[in-house]
């Protein structure tokens, strides 16, 4: 296979992932997965492996740019985190013995209606109005919300990113920027625990689209990650709407080549 045309998706899919991660904590596994799988006819399970590594290092500094702008929930994060780890476990468990083929696109139409949901109902919520919850109430939410995730990024194989997105904004009331990077910093935890299952069950992947990838993604993460602590809520509300819009549609045009 001819060398550019492999840094050239994996640029491509750097940028998608990393764009998403960034502004949305949207996991890299949705973009760069397909890519990968599409244009480089890589297998399944090394391409989500890439996807998952890419994940670790661009949720990680992603959630470091937004922790120093005190964009960052680490207490309520490691709680919901505890509970999506175990529920994912439950929720692979179930999937091995029901028979399940409603996966389909479900993670891509659920990042198009969220980033059109974000550009016409934009998430106002202010870190003052955050503060009225009480913290058991907040714990409990944050359980609940997790198990959820959880349950069904381990019975369907995706869509976690999104999921605590819209759980963190619509149901814990959540203002956007805190939604994000508590969102990222749980996806940085949940990609490294896949990523390494990953690599121990399927052996070392394509070192060069690794590299690549993880580069990429990093790069764009950082980018988006700066641009979103510094943006307006509104102006945030319309990135990430148009973003997610975006992604969703290339997606799912990628998803009709397989």
């Amino acid at each position: 296979m001819n060398v550019f045309f492999k840094i050239l998706i994996c640029f491509l899919a750097g940028i998608g992932a990393g764009l998403g991660t960034g502004f949305a904590g949207m996991s890299a596994a949705a973009v760069i997965s397909p890519m990968l799988i599409t244009f480089l006819n890589m297998p399944a399970y090394e391409a989500v492996g890439i996807a998952l590594a890419s994940d670790v290092l661009a949720s990680a500094v992603s959630a470091y740019t937004y922790g120093r702008n005190k964009n960052l929930d680490i207490k309520n994060g490691l709680v919901m985190m505890a509970a999506v780890l175990v529920f994912t476990f439950v929720g692979s468990w179930t999937a091995s013995i029901v028979p399940n083929k409603t996966m389909g696109s479900f993670s891509v139409f659920m990042t198009m209606l969220l980033g059109i949901k974000f550009i016409v109902k934009p998430v106002m919520t202010t870190k003052e109005a955050m503060k009225d919850t009480s913290v058991k109430k907040r714990a409990v939410q944050s359980v609940v919300c997790g198990s959820a995730v959880g349950f069904i990024c381990g019975f369907v194989g995706a869509g976690g990113g999104m999921m605590m997105l819209l759980l963190l904004t619509s149901i814990l009331g959540y203002e956007l920027k805190t939604a994000v990077g508590t969102s990222v910093f749980i996806m940085t935890f949940t990609a490294l625990t896949g990523a390494i299952s990953h690599f121990a069950i399927g052996g070392a992947p394509d070192l060069w689209c690794l590299v690549l990838c993880v580069t990429f993604t990093l790069l764009w993460a950082r980018i988006a990650a700066l641009f979103a602590n510094k943006a307006a809520p509104k102006t945030l509300n319309r990135a990430v709407g148009i973003v997610l819009t975006v992604l969703g549609a290339a997606i799912l045009s990628v998803n009709l080549f397989k």
